[in-house]
C-alpha cells in the first residue's frame, strides 16, 4: 500500500504520523485522559499536515471575503500560498501543498486532527477520491463565531486517513438483541459486575482499589476471564513520508 505525496513546489507543509499526545490531555492530573486507549489511538490513526507558519484568523461575522483577515508573525507575503478565504462566510481555506495519490479504490478522509480543538473554529471533513484526482484538495475550517483563532507553526491543520471505498459498501450492519449471543452476553454481564464492584470499592475508599485507580482490562487487551487478545495494540506506529 503506497500513499504518494507529491509536493507541488519545492517547499510544502510538513507531513508527520499522527501524534497520540494532546496538550489538554497532558494538563489533567496524572494525565488521566491517556487511560482512555481509544482516545490516544484515534489521535495517531492517520497523518498530520502541519502549519508552515503562524496564522491568526480574524472574522467580524460578515459574509464577504474582506470580513476575514489573515495575519502572521512571519512574512505576510507568504500567507497567500498557504491560506485564504476562498469560500467566504467565515470559512478559511488552507492549502496542503501536495497532490496525493492512492491505489485504485482507495481514497483519503480529510479532517482536523482528532481531539485537537480550536475554540471558535471547526474543521470541515471531506472524502477525496485520490486514486484519480489530478489536482490537490484543500482543508477548510469554519469560524463558529466572530473573533480570533490562531494556528501556530507546527500545529496540525489537516489530518488524512486512507480508506478503501468499496469495502464500506460491502458492510451489512445487523441489529439484534444481546441475548441472541449467549457467550457475548455472559462476557458483558461479567464485565458489568466487575465494573460495579470496582466502583463500589472505590467509592467506599478501599485502599487497594484506590491505589489501582482504574481497571486496566482494555488497556492490557484482556477479557474479565484473563484471556489475552493477540491482535490488541496500544500504540500506532505509522511511517513518516520519505523524500524520493
Amino acid at each position: 500500500m503506497q500513499l504518494e505525496c507529491y509536493k507541488i513546489y519545492d517547499v510544502a507543509p510538513e507531513i508527520v504520523p499522527g501524534r497520540s499526545t494532546r496538550d489538554w490531555m497532558d494538563a489533567f492530573p496524572d494525565r488521566q485522559p491517556y487511560r482512555c486507549l481509544p482516545l490516544s489511538m484515534a489521535n495517531s490513526t492517520g497523518w498530520e499536515i502541519l502549519c508552515p507558519m503562524d496564522i491568526k484568523i480574524i472574522w467580524n461575522g460578515g459574509p464577504n471575503k474582506e470580513d476575514i483577515q489573515l495575519l502572521t508573525t512571519g512574512d505576510p507575503n507568504a500567507i497567500a500560498s498557504f491560506a485564504d478565504s476562498h469560500f467566504q462566510r467565515g470559512i478559511v481555506t488552507f492549502h496542503t501543498g501536495h497532490l496525493f495519490r492512492t491505489p485504485p479504490g482507495w481514497g483519503l478522509m480529510t479532517t482536523g486532527a482528532p481531539n485537537f480543538f480550536k475554540d471558535g473554529a471547526a474543521p470541515l471533513t471531506g472524502v477525496v477520491e485520490t486514486d484519480w484526482l489530478p489536482f490537490p484538495f484543500t482543508m477548510n475550517w469554519q469560524m463558529t463565531r466572530p473573533g480570533e483563532v490562531v494556528f501556530k507553526k507546527g500545529e496540525p491543520f489537516c489530518f488524512i486517513v486512507p480508506f478503501e471505498h468499496g469495502k464500506l459498501e460491502e458492510i451489512e450492519p445487523e441489529r439484534k438483541l444481546l441475548s441472541t449471543n449467549p457467550e457475548l452476553e455472559a462476557e458483558f454481564h461479567g464485565w458489568s459486575k466487575s465494573r460495579g464492584d470496582f466502583n463500589s470499592k472505590l467509592n467506599a475508599g478501599d485502599p487497594e482499589t484506590r491505589k489501582a485507580g482504574w481497571q486496566r482490562h482494555y488497556m492490557r487487551g484482556e477479557k474479565q476471564t484473563g484471556d489475552k487478545i493477540d491482535s490488541h495494540v496500544t500504540k500506532r506506529r505509522l511511517k513518516p513520508p520519505k523524500d524520493v
